[in-house]
């Protein structure tokens, strides 16, 4: 029986990712060091890996780390042939810069959010949370909507996308089945949850990876944004898209019925234990968007609750054993890539194949998060802002010129873009459970990705280049 397109698509992959791993170190590209023709296969190699897919992508995160460690590391295989091959001799960086990466203060960041997520989940504070903050919307359908959508994308931003659509649903979902099926107020709560969760993680540093990635590379070029500095960038322009894509959606979905209710029977557990997880987790969100009171940074307010949850036996090895660990290896292979891409001359080469000459900044931006729009619609948001983050800072710097805020804005812009690529089930997790329920169908989630990504894409830019810089 012939082989499926699908079914080709791994084998091609591996063949593709390995041939440009293997091949790449022996081209002679003029300009390129060879070091950094190692590094342009390794880069190769995870770009075909995470668009493809021959292995899970965050086994090609972890597969970075260690091809660098033995390309290009002082422990590196080839170590003999690249200090023949360099004039002068190669330097080559120390193996723990790579495997760093696995603690690099972002990671940590999340790990805290994760450990954070748990422990609302354990103790019923996602459902109470959603239960107090939707009481306000009242019985009108549309009010109802909106208050969906915005619940989720509270809570999207201190917990997993994925992680907070699978809550909405299940809390939401059963009691929109008591709607007649005829009624577009069905498919417009439905599609609310996504929506929610995706712009909502963009409103923090943890909300979602790809927040994590341009955060990474600017942390990088010694640039730390504190957490509250980017939900102060972040919240208005969450808040903006968000009730715009609200109006829009409630007449795309015009609902039928007049009245309806929400029902969440939950209460707070006041057992001494919930207690604990209610006070760690309002005194790391207090920290967190205080940042630049206390001055004490996100990271280490984050190991805050990856201690003390377990200490106190809020949290145990099950609940650790269950955090997105996946994420973490997916973030930190993009940290290490972008590594590779500075210390080996790559970046720099790769800007230099193109004349940049009639780009100004805000060219550079378009053109990025219009590649980053289209890409993140056929892949993962982070392995787009994976890819993508490390050339763009690289184009970005020498603009900049030393304008820390010139050098913030364009690339926060960029990481964010690709967060409003919701068009089809694939872009995100949120919309293919949305999908799964069987409520909605794929033309639905193009018509309400479509508008998501048009005012995403325009408003981004728009606070980019008029609001941020009196924040910054």
């Amino acid at each position: 029986m012939p082989k499926t397109a699908s079914s080709l698509k791994k084998p091609i992959g591996l063949v593709l990712g390995l041939g440009a791993l293997f091949f790449m170190p022996f081209l002679s590209l003029d300009g390129l060091s060879p070091s950094g023709h190692v590094a342009l296969g390794i880069f190769v190699m995870a770009a075909v890996f995470w668009i493809l897919e021959p292995i899970p992508i965050y086994a090609t995160s972890m597969g970075v780390i260690l091809a660098q460690v033995l390309l290009l590391s002082d422990q590196s295989l080839i170590a003999a042939w690249l200090d023949r091959a360099h004039e002068g001799g190669y330097t080559a960086p120390p193996y723990t810069l790579f495997y760093g990466t696995l603690s690099n203060p972002i990671i940590i960041l999340f790990l805290g959010g994760f450990s954070l997520a748990a422990a609302a989940e354990k103790y019923a504070l996602d459902q109470n949370l959603t239960r107090i903050l939707l009481k306000p919307f009242g019985t009108r359908p549309v009010m109802v909507s909106l208050g969906v959508m915005m619940v989720t994308g509270v809570l999207s931003a201190f917990m997993s996308n994925t992680a907070t659509t699978a809550m909405m649903m299940t809390v939401a979902i059963p009691i929109v089945g008591m709607v007649p099926k005829e009624d577009p107020f069905r498919r417009l709560v439905a599609l609310s949850i996504p929506v929610g969760a995706n712009i909502g993680g963009i409103a923090t540093p943890i909300g979602t990876p790809p927040n994590a990635v341009a955060l990474a590379a600017l942390a990088r070029q010694g640039t730390v944004v504190p957490f509250s500095t980017w939900m102060l960038m972040a919240t208005p322009l969450v808040v903006v898209t968000m009730l715009l894509t609200w109006w829009g959606m409630c007449r795309m979905f015009k609902p039928q019925i007049e009245r309806f209710e929400l029902t969440i029977n939950t209460t707070f557990d006041r057992s001494p234990k919930a207690i604990g997880c209610y006070v760690i987790f309002g005194l790391t969100v207090l920290l967190w968007v205080t940042e630049k009171l206390h001055g004490i940074p996100s990271g280490v307010v984050a190991f805050l609750p990856v201690v003390f949850l377990p200490a106190m036996g809020i949290l145990d090895k099950k609940e650790i054993r269950g955090f997105s660990w996946e994420v973490l290896w997916l973030v930190a292979g993009g940290i290490s890539m972008g590594l590779s891409l500075s210390q080996t001359g790559l970046a720099n080469w790769m800007i230099g194949q193109v004349n940049w000459d009639g780009f100004g900044t805000l060219g550079l931006v378009v053109l990025f998060s219009l590649v980053g729009f289209t890409v993140a619609n056929l892949v993962s948001h982070t392995v787009s802002a994976t890819i993508l983050v490390p050339v763009a800072i690289a184009l970005v710097l020498p603009l900049a010129d030393g304008d820390v805020t010139a050098l913030i804005i364009p690339i926060a812009v960029i990481g964010i873009i690709v967060s409003y690529a919701n068009i089809l089930p694939i872009s995100t997790p949120p919309n293919a459970i949305a999908l799964s329920t069987g409520l909605i169908d794929s033309k639905d989630l193009a018509k309400s990705g479509l508008l998501v990504g048009l005012l995403g894409f325009i408003f981004s830019i728009f606070f980019g280049l008029v609001v941020w810089p009196y924040i910054l």
